[in-house]
């Protein structure tokens, strides 16, 4: 049996939601308002918790933003664990929850981690970006070194392989595509 939804902590929740996203898009209530018929002071109570969140006032709001309705009115999930693995000096911790399509991880290689690995092709497409250290990546007949702020990406049936040569651990995110699957990148807000 499901848990019981908390309606009003996800009522409350719409709010901040519909900010962050106007906000992202580097909107002001009136633009918004302009586009979707809703006056600018509803949008602001809205906004702010003053006023409570309907189907009427929703509709045109996840039309303007190109969001599903669920995105802005499902419940806060329940706290999950999120098991981290570590294994020959890597340790992985999962950033995503669903068991298939695109996954996001946190890896962290220790000091000399992978220096022995020989390169290896499987199913998928992968992104990398460096947060701290320095990150070796073969890739095919390339031997790349990759600083903090370094992005990669590359089709996982090019022979690869990640490694620390460095004295400091290495941190970096992972996003994989197990099938091949890639991801959409938009650079900026659409209809700008």
């Amino acid at each position: 049996m499901p848990a019981p939804v908390d309606v009003p902590a996800a009522l409350d929740a719409v709010g901040p939601r519909l900010r962050r996203l106007r906000t992202a898009r580097g909107e002001t209530l009136a633009q918004v308002s302009a586009v979707t018929g809703t006056s600018a002071s509803t949008l602001s109570r809205l906004e702010s918790g003053g006023r409570r969140a309907t189907l009427e006032l929703l509709l045109p709001l996840v039309a303007h933003y190109e969001v599903s309705l669920d995105e802005l009115v499902a419940p806060p999930a329940p706290p999950r664990r999120r098991a981290s693995r570590s294994r020959h000096g890597m340790t992985s911790i999962p950033l995503t929850r669903a068991p298939g399509g695109l996954r996001a991880y946190k890896l962290v290689l220790a000091p000399g981690t992978g220096q022995d690995v020989e390169p290896q092709v499987h199913e998928g497409y992968e992104w990398l970006y460096v947060l701290s250290g320095t990150l070796r990546l073969r890739l095919g007949e390339a031997d790349l070194r990759l600083p903090p702020g370094e992005a990669a990406e590359f089709d996982t049936h090019v022979p690869h392989a990640v490694s620390n040569p460095g004295t400091a651990p290495v941190e970096l995110i992972s996003v994989f595509g197990p099938q091949g699957e890639r991801m959409h990148v938009r650079a900026k807000p659409r209809g700008r």
